[in-house]
């Protein structure tokens, strides 16, 4: 498992954290005793802070993050994150069940004693009643849970088999700029074609396969996000944002375009440029997203045009992820996994 700082403030834990291959706990994290990390989970506290309580459990390829100087992330005692999880500058109670693919989004409150079923999206600022169920995009409250099914829900995540999800080594950068972020946890094969200033975040899995992966200057591709190219080559144009946990295959994605979290980005997609996909979306295959809107829902559709509010969320994501990346690897010269 791989911590590291950021800034000078390293992670603190009440006890020794248990953490699989390719997991990393980076940052401004404070995680209480009994903490699990399965394989490349991440918990990263950056541009905030996160607290976390006792027994913690994080599935693989689950993400924990910020929103940079807005929200920290807080998470109470005793809490199971599934697979492909991500929890997002908001606040999570105790007892609380959090199932697979699940977005929980900036500034929202999860009390104590919920469940959030597999799939789910929390949007922004949402609230959840303690003693429910919640599920759908956006998520709602089914029903009231009975007793007993928040423990069976951690049981059935936490008894389940470990896979071996350990990769062979990256071999694909070709004439990698000088200023390229590549987390060590991260991995690539194939050909990958990089600008300046780009950032390939931790727990990444790209594959291009016979292809190739372009990525265009100051575009970033946040943790745990997996792009894959089977039938044709991935291009990513230039300041452009990836977001956690995304899937992308066979996909083009134009200038100054953002992806949200958890989005599924289908073959033969053409996102143009100065487009938003909110978290969560998915779009059809050979869907083209047109430019200056904003497009949101599975299957993705549009919202509405881009306001001053959405672009400045594009134009400013772009650079506060560089000045991230620079941090990052001059601290990777001298931490080893």
């Amino acid at each position: 498992m791989l911590i590291m700082s950021y800034l000078g403030n390293d992670p603190k834990f009440a006890s020794a954290p248990q953490g699989a291959p390719g997991a990393a706990i980076l940052g401004r994290a404070s995680i209480g005793k009994a903490a699990v990390l399965e394989d490349y989970a991440v918990v990263r506290a950056d541009g905030h802070y996160v607290t976390i309580g006792d027994d913690f459990w994080l599935g693989e390829h689950a993400t924990v993050h910020i929103a940079h100087d807005v929200y920290p992330t807080h998470i109470g005692n005793n809490v199971t994150a599934s697979r492909n999880s991500v929890i997002h500058a908001c606040d999570v109670g105790s007892n609380c069940f959090i199932g697979a693919d699940v977005v929980i989004l900036d500034g929202s409150k999860v009390s104590d004693n919920v469940a959030i079923a597999n799939g789910a999206i929390i949007f922004p600022r949402s609230k959840l009643q303690s003693g429910w169920l919640f599920a759908g995009q956006p998520a709602k409250p089914v029903r009231q849970l009975n007793a007993g099914e928040l423990e069976a829900l951690q049981s059935s995540v936490r008894g389940a088999p470990r896979k071996d999800l350990r990769r062979g080594e990256s071999n694909s950068v070709i004439h990698p700029p000088a200023d390229l972020f590549f987390a060590v946890t991260a991995n690539a094969n194939g050909s990958l074609v990089v600008g300046e200033g780009v950032g390939v975040w931790f727990g990444c899995d790209l594959d291009a396969g016979i292809h190739s992966i372009s990525v265009g200057q100051n575009t970033n591709i946040q943790d745990n996000t997996t792009i894959r190219c089977v039938d044709r080559s991935v291009i990513i144009g230039r300041e452009s944002t990836i977001g956690h946990n995304v899937t992308m295959i066979d996909c083009e994605i134009a200038d100054r375009s953002l992806i949200g979290i958890g989005a599924v980005v289908a073959p033969g997609t053409v996102v143009e440029e100065d487009v938003l996909l909110g978290a969560g979306g998915h779009t059809n295959p050979g869907q083209v997203l047109e430019s200056g809107w904003f497009y949101g829902g599975n299957p993705a559709r549009q919202i509405s045009k881009l306001d001053d509010g959405k672009r400045q969320i594009i134009s400013s994501t772009w650079p506060v992820y560089r000045d991230y990346a620079r941090h990052f690897k001059a601290e990777q010269l001298t931490v080893g996994q």
